[in-house]
């Protein structure tokens, strides 16, 4: 296959795309320094004038995933090298890098990993046929006869794809389909975070960056959102490059190539893999030499600003009035017949499901809160506690976790809408509201962390569950108040984006001629800070901005989807609150955690990498169950709550009467039991010699069938065997006490049934009726004395049995060996639950036996 790249990228084609790449790096070079100083220009002019938004009520976190991984696991990968899959170790940490090892054991090493995949611009698929649709689609100028033969031969039926339109594709599979849907939504969690890489915390170069990009675009003709806008500048700038030369390469490579379809398929993913890898080793090198060229001006650019910003608010000003003249009256027109009409369902198609997904997000942060509040409430210990808060704060960082409220989003559907307005793709729309509803998830739970701590520094841990509660309510009002915000700054966001570039291409044969004598009106001063083609844009924004900020607003005013009128302002009772932003996220381990002594965080889930996602490879076990198994003691978010009870309880149901089977060992304690059997005697002994504990010992022991047995720990119980004999005797209390009300029952049916009788006869027979009731009820007297009289003597004769059958018990000298499967708590090890008990039982406090726990080698 190196041969068909060496082929047919020889060294002028190379230099060919080396010299594209140039000539775009070029022009965009000369758009961003354009870009970079209105950008300044803006950012300076906010910090001087102030402004903003709505203040969120939620705390923000800076850095969620400091000392965090993602994911780590097993897969088969197909290799294309020799076409055949082998098994890989997965290790992705929080940069969302896929990276590939041959094991696990090369990761531990700190090995280079063989491969590590950049997800930005990728998709993942779940099937082979959606990705032959894909292939088909985005290669149709490829012609050739094709083949009945499948793509790739999937050795399982849940098979992994990653597919991007220019670089390499990746092929993996699972075993089973829990698998593939857990897989599936950490890769989809890798691209959506690739995707989303430009800071927007960088309030000078990000902007700057889009609108060239933006602006370049235009120039080609392409005013519509474009769905490669994704990943880092270096990587949106190598697709940019690839947009228009990718389809040059394909019609002059395409005709060349040999085979059958599927043949010549590869070999063109070869060569677009390559041609991609050099745009992009070009772009980041060209990328990073622009902008610090960039930044090297900025001191001088800032310094000018700032003394000449009253001039250039006031040029600015005055250049868009006239602008406005100009464009107004035609963007109106174009408003009323092209626009208008088609708001509202613009707008209710966004709403939806982006409504729907902020709604499941709530569900799941309160359904997360109510069973930290049921460990509370049931006494599940600090440990439990320190590991579900632990949980909790990366349950916005959990794929699975969050795929409830991903998947609504993805429903998003503006068919129809498209076409008129060139909206190449509703993914852009689908990944943004994706990263605001994990940005909003972190924040709801980051500020859970601080006011439950806050609460229980100020009042302790008495009433734990209550202060659960309180943080609970306060977090959901503040929720709900930011996630009205966030969604409406969304919605008038999106409907720019795709009203917008309509307008402008509406509006460009007519006005874009008359723009550059607009030019005239800017001091050559300050032509650097104030570009026409950027004040044209804004006075295009707000013809249509009124109209968009209204269909908002009523939406907002009817309620629909659960939004706050603007007018609605949620005061905070608590004024300080926003000062815990800059403390650190609560370790929660720490301050619920037992004290182990040195050593003991290192072993306890406090002192590992935690990982957000439960998955991970167990060695030693064989390849075709390695991928994606749960390992017991990782102390992360579960993906599924019952994944394991439900299924146990259909293999239950498949196989009845199998249930009983002994299966193979799955925990470290099970395994010690098979190495190291325990057998479990009753020995009988006075209560002051017997004492709960495990020594070790040398010595050996004789089983019923006869053989010596090694033993080497003696573990002792006290209290067992007389705590069972006690549970006999009240069995046998209780038996007889359910006869005696057996006997009342009959006795008082009798009563009914003879004054029925009674009722029946004449009313001249009344006084024979008095006398026969008085005999009556004399004879239930004597026969009710009769029976308690008979049940006092079979206590005392049972009592008296019992005493007699211990002390036949203690002259006993050979023990009593019993099952070490009989013991349901059983495991090898003393349990901190058998602790001693002083047991007394009548007057005779040495009559107690002593379980003695074997421990053969």
């Amino acid at each position: 296959m190196g041969d068909v790249v060496s082929s047919h990228l020889d060294e002028s084609r190379r230099e060919m795309i080396t010299a594209r790449t140039r000539d775009v790096m070029t022009q965009f070079g000369d758009l961003y320094e354009k870009q970079y100083a209105v950008a300044l220009f803006n950012f300076v002019r906010f910090e001087i004038e102030g402004g903003g938004g709505a203040q969120s009520q939620l705390l923000h976190r800076k850095d969620a995933l400091a000392g965090h991984t993602i994911f780590s696991g097993s897969l088969f990968q197909y290799l294309e090298e020799n076409r055949k899959w082998r098994n890989r170790f997965v290790f992705i940490p929080n940069s969302y890098a896929i990276n590939l090892y041959e094991s696990k054991a090369a990761h531990d090493r700190n090995l280079h990993p063989k491969i590590s995949i950049n997800c930005a611009g990728y998709k993942a698929l779940t099937s082979m046929e959606e990705y032959v649709e894909l292939l088909n689609s985005s290669l149709s100028e490829i012609k050739a006869k094709p083949s009945n033969a499948p793509f790739i031969k999937c050795p399982t039926q849940f098979p992994l794809i990653l597919w991007h339109p220019y670089a390499r594709h990746y092929y993996f599979c699972v075993v089973t389909e829990k698998e593939q849907k857990k897989w599936h939504a950490v890769l989809q969690d890798c691209v959506r975070h690739s995707n989303n890489a430009l800071s927007e915390e960088n309030t000078v170069q990000t902007p700057a960056f889009t609108d060239s990009v933006r602006r370049y675009r235009q120039v080609k003709g392409h005013y519509g959102t474009w769905e490669m806008m994704c990943g880092s500048p270096p990587q949106i700038l190598a697709n940019l490059v690839l947009e228009t030369l990718q389809p040059e390469l394909r019609n002059a490579i395409g005709p060349r190539l040999k085979g059958k379809l599927q043949d010549r398929q590869r070999k063109w993913m070869l060569i677009s893999d390559a041609v991609y890898r050099q745009v992009l080793t070009q772009t980041n090198g060209q990328y990073a030499a622009l902008v610090n060229a960039c930044e090297a001006q900025k001191p001088s650019l800032d310094a000018r600003l700032r003394g000449d910003m009253d001039m250039l608010v006031t040029t600015k000003e005055h250049v868009i009035s006239k602008i406005r003249a100009l464009v107004m009256p035609k963007a109106e027109q174009l408003l009323r017949s092209s626009i208008q009409s088609y708001l509202g369902s613009i707008l209710e198609a966004l709403m939806e499901p982006t409504s729907r997904g902020f709604a499941e997000v709530r569900d799941t942060f309160f359904k997360e809160v109510v069973e930290i509040s049921k460990n509370s409430l049931n006494g599940g210990g600090k440990d439990k506690l320190g590991e579900q808060l632990e949980r909790l704060s990366m349950l916005a960082f959990h794929p699975v976790k969050m795929q409830s409220g991903y998947q609504q989003m993805q429903q998003l559907n503006l068919e129809g809408l498209q076409q008129r307005f060139d909206v190449s793709s509703p993914n852009v729309f689908v990944s943004r509201a994706q990263i605001l509803m994990r940005e909003q998830m972190d924040n709801a739970v980051f500020t859970f962390e601080q006011l439950l701590h806050q609460a229980l520094e100020a009042q302790g841990e008495e009433d734990l569950c209550k202060n659960i509660q309180k943080c609970q309510d306060r977090v959901i009002k503040k929720y709900d108040y930011d996630s009205s915000t966030v969604r409406k700054k969304f919605f008038r966001e999106a409907l720019l984006q795709i009203i917008i570039p309509y307008m402008l291409q509406q509006l460009a044969p007519s006005c874009t001629p008359e723009l550059p004598r607009f030019q005239e009106l800017i001091f050559e001063d300050l032509s650097h800070f104030l570009l026409v083609e950027n004040m044209y844009e804004e006075v295009v924004l707000q013809s249509v901005s009124k109209d968009i900020m209204m269909a908002v607003k009523e939406a907002a005013v009817q309620r629909r989807h659960n939004l706050y009128r603007d007018s609605i302002v949620l005061t905070n009772s608590d004024p300080n609150l926003h000062l815990l932003e800059e403390t650190p996220s609560v370790d929660w381990g720490a301050k619920f955690g037992s004290d182990g002594g040195e050593g003991g965080e290192e072993k306890g889930f406090r002192g590992r990498r935690k990982q957000v996602v439960s998955m991970i490879q167990l060695e030693g076990l064989p390849i075709p169950y390695e991928s994606c198994l749960e390992v017991p003691g990782v102390e992360l978010i579960p993906e599924e709550d019952g994944d394991f009870a439900e299924d146990d309880s259909e293999e239950n149901e498949e196989n009845p009467g199998q249930s009983e089977n002994p299966k193979s060992p799955d925990s470290v304690t099970q395994i010690r039991d098979l190495i190291n059997p325990v057998v479990e005697v009753v020995l009988p002994g006075p209560e002051e010699d017997a004492t709960t504990g495990t020594e070790t010992t040398n010595g050996t022991v004789t089983m019923e069938d006869g053989l010596q047995e090694e033993v080497t720990h003696v573990t002792t119980i006290v209290g067992d065997s007389l705590s069972k004999s006690k549970s006999i005797m009240e069995e046998l209390m209780g038996s007889r006490k359910q006869k005696e009300l057996q006997d009342e029952a009959a006795i008082q049916r009798a009563i009914k049934e003879m004054e029925m009788a009674v009722q029946e006869e004449d009313s001249e027979q009344a006084s024979e009726q008095e006398a026969s009731e008085q005999e009556v009820s004399e004879q239930e007297a004597s026969e009710q004395e009769a029976s308690e009289q008979e049940v006092s003597e079979q206590e005392a004769s049972e009592q008296e049995a019992s005493e007699h059958a211990a002390d036949a018990s203690d002259t006993e000298s050979q023990p009593l060996a019993t099952d070490c499967g009989s013991r349901n708590d059983d495991s090898g090890f003393q349990s901190p639950t058998n602790e001693a008990e002083t047991i007394t039982n009548g007057s005779d406090p040495t009559a107690d036996l002593v379980d003695v726990e074997l421990l053969l080698a």
